[in-house]
């Protein structure tokens, strides 16, 4: 199995149970969003970087915490497993919209989904098992998510 390393952001809704998640052209999967660092980037920068590229907002580095690193079977890419370096970011970025969030680059639709429960996987929908299987318990165990 080969690994895969990512930086992603658990951005939560202001006002409802809600996560920021995003899937990418070609996919079914929906997941954090983040990416793949460049060489020589540290996992703070590719999410900065990142989150940039993909969704056109700017993150203050000082409003982010990391949550942990977690490890899971790749969504999107058979015999891999995705090793993220997942950060929380206190707040939302000045220039989001939670209405209509504005998605560039590789991603195809970005939305906000509940987290409690999560919605079951479709057919034609499912939710990346880093983000359901790590990320979300361990955001319950720390008490950053409420019900």
């Amino acid at each position: 199995m080969n690994d895969i390393r990512v930086s992603a952001l658990v951005l939560r809704h202001p006002e409802e149970p809600l996560l920021l998640m995003v899937r990418k052209a070609g996919t079914t999967s929906f997941m954090l969003p983040g990416g793949k660092p460049e060489t020589g980037e540290t996992a703070e920068a590719t999410i900065i970087r990142e989150i940039s590229e993909e969704l056109g907002l700017t993150l203050d580095a000082d409003r982010l915490s990391p949550l942990g690193t977690f490890a899971a079977d790749a969504a999107n890419e058979a015999d891999h497993r995705v090793i993220g370096e997942v950060f929380c970011y206190e707040g939302l970025p000045a220039e989001l919209n939670v209405e209509r969030i504005n998605h560039q680059a590789e991603i195809a639709e970005a939305g906000w989904f509940p987290y409690a429960p999560m919605p079951a996987d479709t057919s034609e929908r499912q939710f990346a098992p880093l983000t359901r299987l790590q990320v979300i318990p361990a955001m319950e165990e720390r008490g950053l998510l409420t019900r």
